[in-house]
């Protein structure tokens, strides 16, 4: 079983890691100045990829950043649903989940 504080701790690290990626998509987002038509559309279709991973970044800390909030209120590892526990296994697996098993389905 994983201690509050190091999961807290986990779940800041996971935080920082996504911030410095997420920094690092806009550096490439921002780097194209590419004249040559047929250099921009491959760079544009990159573009988009690195434009999803980004949004799907962005998700992952606002869940990280409540799931900590969570565990300043007292509330962390509680389903915000139906109050049950969320299981350790679970957490283990999403450690910013705010769902228990069942309301996650």
């Amino acid at each position: 079983m994983i201690s509050l504080a190091d999961r807290k701790l986990q779940l800041m690290d996971r935080l920082g890691d996504l911030k410095d990626r997420l920094a690092s998509i806009e550096v490439e987002l921002d780097s194209h100045n590419t004249p040559d038509w047929e250099d921009l559309a491959t760079e544009r279709e990159g573009d988009e990829v690195l434009e999803g991973m980004g949004l799907s970044g962005a998700q992952e800390i606002r869940m990280i950043e409540a799931a900590l909030q969570r565990i300043e209120d007292g509330s962390y590892g509680d389903c915000v649903h139906c109050g049950a526990r969320i299981s350790e296994e679970r957490l283990d697996l999403l450690p910013f989940t705010p769902f228990c098993r069942e309301c996650a389905k």
